[in-house]
């Protein structure tokens, strides 16, 4: 035991010689301590063992840590101190005196209001905590001390590779862990190199050019730039480099930042191809649709155009036997003459039809006021000319205002009504409704037409708006299926819909929304 004391005075007197007599007695254990003279010293002394566990501590010790030696002897050291001095100095001491041979730092203490610095220092058996009451020149030295020690441990833990330079010589002179793993250069040998070494030639130009700057006394400005990095193995890589100025242990000094891009922009030229292609592959299939649509309306015109002529000529010499030749045909002969100018008509208006739906997008244009009322009118009067025989009850407002193109929405409409009028043909008190309602999404239009005729069952109703699809046969009601695809077409070239509903078959209502643009303001 003696031996142990005589060393740990020796220990103490060689690598603290600041330390007075008493302070170094006052490291003894409390056995020791029986002498008055040691707990008269303003320091606090607690001796740690190298696993930082309390082995003994003096009277002043125990005062600032505001406990017992029996309550902290053997525990560890920040264990006993406050919890937020563990936590704020506990890992930067642990790293201070893995590097250098003792390490302090102040606190504040906010229950006594004072600030307490703590000293460790190193010695063969462990560790020696000296506790004082810090002055005021003393706290504000120590804090920017620890303020510069944090920034260092900030530098070093950073993950991006950062490394500092001297404006005048270029030369480097810190680096962090993260840039001598990512260059492959020691730490040793990088403190050899200017900072041209690191950027292939013709990079670090711009740099340079920032750094003339600063010697005509001019600030450097932050920047960030993309430029190339060489390796210690001669391999170049892309990064993203940030510098600014810096003042680095009293020296002008540029802070060098860095991110590795290369992963990220062989990803972003990889992906500017892929776009470059599929823009190349969509200007083909959009030329491709163009002529598509092109010999589509020409084979269109010129099919109606044929058919039209030849059906005209057909329709005619049917006309011209059954005027001039019906005496002479027995009634099986005046009923083929029948079907023939029927079908002549039925084939007629599937022309029309077709051509049509086929130029329905070239009549589209900008959208406009439209009263769809007197169209309405207009077209129920062509019906009622056409079935004189018939009553039908309108019901419409006498004005229905919306936006959209003119000639498709008549178009539209005369669709809408036709099926109506066709489909409510044989109720003794058919009725038609046509109105406005609000849509579902904002400054959206729905037009509603309705009738209470057939209907139709609803499970097939997915197959209404589909070109030559009927839900009715056509000796019922006669048609050719494309009523409700035009209808279709019209609400989409409008960037809307259409939908029917129909209960129990009796009567149906169908919907076509029409987005409206937004009220300006005069």
């Amino acid at each position: 035991m003696n031996r142990f004391l005589n060393k740990l005075r020796s220990n103490l007197s060689s690598n603290s010689p600041d330390l007075g007599l008493a302070a170094q007695d006052s490291l003894l254990p409390a056995a020791m301590q029986e002498w008055g003279p040691l707990n008269l010293t303003l320091d606090g002394i607690v001796l740690l063992d190298e696993k930082r566990n309390v082995v003994d501590a003096n009277a002043r010790a125990l005062e600032f840590l505001r406990s017992t030696l029996s309550a902290v002897a053997g525990y560890d050291f920040w264990d006993v101190v406050a919890q937020e001095i563990a936590e704020e100095h506990e890992e930067a001491t642990e790293l201070g005196l893995g590097s250098s041979p003792s390490h302090a730092f102040i606190v504040h203490q906010s229950f006594e209001n004072s600030w307490v610095e703590y000293t460790f220092r190193r010695y063969p058996g462990g560790y020696v905590v000296n506790l004082r009451e810090a002055g005021p020149a003393e706290k504000f030295q120590r804090l920017l001390e620890d303020s510069k020690r944090y920034n260092q441990l900030i530098f070093e833990a950073n993950p991006n590779a950062m490394w500092v330079f001297d404006v005048t010589s270029l030369r480097i002179f810190a680096v962090n862990q993260a840039a001598v793993r990512f260059y492959g250069i020691a730490r040793k040998m990088f403190m050899t190199l200017g900072m041209e070494a690191l950027f292939p030639e013709g990079e670090g130009a711009e740099l340079l050019r920032s750094l003339r700057l600063v010697k005509e006394g001019k600030e450097l400005q932050s920047e960030m730039m993309l430029c190339k990095q060489k390796k210690m193995d001669g391999k170049e890589v892309l990064v993203e480099l940030a510098w600014s100025q810096v003042k680095w242990e009293g020296r002008a000094a540029v802070l060098v930042s860095l991110a590795d891009v290369s992963n990220r922009h062989l990803a972003d030229t990889s992906l500017k191809r892929a776009n470059a292609q599929l823009q190349e592959a969509l200007l083909v299939q959009q030329e491709e649709l163009k002529n598509a649509r092109h010999d589509l309306l020409t084979f269109t015109q010129a099919v109606s155009t044929d058919l039209q002529d030849s059906l005209h000529v057909a329709h005619g010499f049917a006309a011209r036997l059954a005027e001039k030749y019906s005496l002479a045909l027995d009634e099986h002969g005046r009923h083929y003459v029948r079907r023939i100018q029927a079908s002549i008509s039925q084939i007629a208006r599937l022309v029309d039809d077709l051509r049509t739906l086929a130029q329905l997008p070239l009549r589209s244009g900008v959208p406009e006021m439209v009263d769809l009322a007197p169209i309405c009118l207009s077209l129920i009067a062509d019906f009622r000319r056409r079935d004189p025989e018939r009553e039908v009850a309108i019901e419409m407002a006498g004005s229905l205002l919306l936006q959209g193109n003119k000639g498709l929405l008549t178009t539209a409409m005369a669709s809408l009504l036709d099926n109506a009028w066709k489909f409510s043909s044989k109720k003794p008190e058919a009725w038609i409704k046509i109105g406005l309602l609000p849509g579902k999404a904002q400054g959206e239009v729905v037009v509603l037409v309705a009738d209470n005729g057939a209907g139709f069952d609803p499970v097939y109703g997915g197959n209404l708006f589909t070109a030559f699809q009927r839900l009715h046969s056509s000796g019922d009601f006669p048609g050719n299926g494309l009523g409700l695809a035009i209808i279709k077409r019209v609400a989409q070239l409008h960037g809307g819909t259409v939908w029917a509903e129909s209960a129990d078959q009796a009567g149906a209502s169908f919907f076509m929304s029409l987005p409206q643009a937004p009220a300006t303001g005069s």
